[in-house]
């Protein structure tokens, strides 16, 4: 399919600035009033049709978009596959499974696979397809033991075309959120397969989901249609093009002149442009509720880390007001625990770690920190040194390090700040090669769940930085038992227990929530966030 440009020749917006239309720019003077004339007549012929094309954008391309790998863009993604269950406000509703039981010890699944699905090549998505999706998978399962039901994962099977049993050695009560998420539990036509596999590869990108990829070129578009085939309601919008604009000025400018219709996501916008758009009649701006939480890990194995009173006094001096004011203008709120409130099981009762420079100096001088000569406070001949390791591709958090280096000096740190480039960066903090690190919580829907249970080995920074812990033990059989819990107020009980334990610890200091944002034409209707940060609900959209 050729790149179609039609979508940009939207009212109001000069044909001379689009590429392919127009292209006769020099034509004779004779036929411009007639030209003038029946552009007129389309535009009001036009105006009594509702638009079916959305214009999206995004960084970088979509990308290798396998289900059952992670390189691929997850909005994209979702638009072309779908799992058994999804995840709503008010819980799991069925997808491909219409609906699933759940034996009495909570260790077998069994779904009962919804009639008349397709993949869009025409195989049928029945339980020996989903079978043998989870077969590809479960080939690869080393490399998706960070969800917790592949390390309880029994087996799979298909006893008739429309059941599907999943088999756990224990009972998980995530496991429903897992199958949920956008990968890698979807599914992909067994044709797409490489002899039944997907480890090293697809042959194609086919789902059963309401959009199919139908053109793309790297680095510079994809185009998806609406899936006819699709089983559900069908989207009201036909056909999306997503333009790759790394640049956040170039989006905006591209925005403003009508040649994308929506920017999406986390960092695809920056404060000035959510504060330039609020209140415009053209466009619309949406803040999601608390999607992860911005925070900074402590080591607790390094020497002046390990000092409890050390760690809280930082916890103290750190002002997340400021920080959430003047870098984030006040979109990304200050955050007092390691989940907000909004995340299932963390709305308890924990006692925010008040900004209070008085505070974090007395607590210093009463632990036998003691202000030198040159300003530094030191004990037993230790210079209270700390270094902050940071992402050196991250603008933000090198200047929250530089805040923090200014504002903790004046009590008598000295923060050694360093970026290092997002690899090295993530291998460091896996290692526990740091003081402090610069981290974001997995966020929804994995959490609290996921990022707890990644605390148990080294997945992340987590693992190393509470090996100091006198608790770790402790924290870390809560959070199986978590886990493998079937009462729900036990679990309850057991992630209050956790979640206080490290807020007493001090091993976080909690920065600021992340939500997600997104500017759009306000002429298009049905626009909201899900349960899921990545997805985005095209086939909720339509335009008046």
């Amino acid at each position: 399919m050729k790149k179609r440009v039609l979508s940009l020749c939207l009212a109001g917006l000069m044909a001379a600035s689009l590429t392919g239309c127009g292209g006769a720019g020099n034509a004779a003077e004779t036929t411009a009033a007639a030209g003038a004339e029946n552009s007129a007549a389309a535009s009001e012929a036009g105006s009594s049709e509702a638009k079916e094309e959305l214009v999206f954008v995004n960084y970088r391309d979509i990308r290798d978009l396998n289900p059952h790998l992670y390189a691929g863009e997850m909005y994209a993604q979702e638009m072309l596959y779908e799992t058994l269950v999804n995840i709503t406000a008010d819980g799991y509703e069925g997808c491909l499974a219409e609906s699933w039981d759940i034996s009495d010890d909570g260790k077998t699944y069994t779904f009962h696979i919804r009639d008349g699905v397709k993949f869009s090549d025409g195989e049928v998505c029945d339980a020996n397809a989903i079978k043998a999706n989870f077969d590809a998978i479960i080939e690869n399962k080393d490399r998706h033991t960070w969800l917790e039901m592949m390390n309880l994962l029994v087996g799979v099977s298909a006893p008739d075309d429309k059941t599907f049993v999943i088999e756990l050695s224990e009972p998980y009560y995530p496991l429903l959120t897992e199958l949920g998420v956008t990968r890698p539990f979807a599914m992909i036509s067994p044709k797409a397969m490489k002899d039944g596999s997907t480890k090293d590869g697809v042959n194609a990108y086919i789902g059963t989901g309401p959009y199919v990829l139908t053109d793309f070129v790297t680095d510079e578009y994809a185009v998806f249609e609406a899936n006819e085939n699709y089983w559900g309601e069908h989207p009201k919008i036909k056909k999306i093009t997503v333009k790759v604009i790394p640049d956040n000025q170039t989006r905006i400018l591209a925005l403003e002149k009508g040649e994308i219709d929506m920017i999406f996501g986390k960092n695809m916008i920056d404060a000035d442009a959510i504060n330039q758009y609020t209140g415009n009649d053209k466009f619309t701006v949406s803040l999601s509720d608390p999607t992860s939480t911005r925070q900074i890990v402590l080591n607790t194995t390094r020497d002046v880390l390990a000092d409890k009173e050390v760690r809280q006094a930082l916890q103290h001096a750190t002002n997340k007001q400021a920080i959430s004011d003047g870098i984030f203008y006040g979109l990304e709120q200050p955050a007092d625990t390691l989940f907000a409130k909004t995340v299932p099981y963390c709305d308890i009762d924990l006692e925010p770690y008040a900004y209070d420079v008085e505070l974090a100096q007395s607590m210093l001088d009463e632990a036998g920190w003691v202000v030198g000569a040159d300003k530094i406070r030191e004990r037993d001949g230790q210079k209270l040194n700390i270094d902050l390791l940071y992402n050196s591709d991250s603008v933000t958090e090198k200047a929250i390090a530089e805040y923090l280096q200014s504002e903790y000096q004046k009590i008598g740190i000295s923060l050694n700040i360093h970026g290092e480039e997002e690899q090295s960066y993530r291998d460091n903090m896996k290692a526990g090669n740091f003081d402090m690190v610069f981290n974001i919580c997995w966020g929804t829907p994995y959490d609290p769940q996921s990022s707890l249970a990644a605390m148990r080995a080294p997945v992340y920074g987590d693992y190393a930085a509470q090996l100091g812990l006198e608790d770790k033990a402790d924290i870390d059989q809560a959070i199986t038992d978590i886990l493998v819990s079937t009462d729900e107020t036990k679990r309850q009980e057991l992630y209050t227990f956790v979640l206080t334990r490290l807020h007493e610890d001090a091993v976080y200091i909690p920065l600021t929530y992340e939500c997600n944002k997104a500017i759009y034409r306000s002429d298009l209707q049905g626009f909201h966030f899900t349960q899921t940060q990545y997805e985005v609900p095209f086939a909720d959209f339509y335009f008046e």
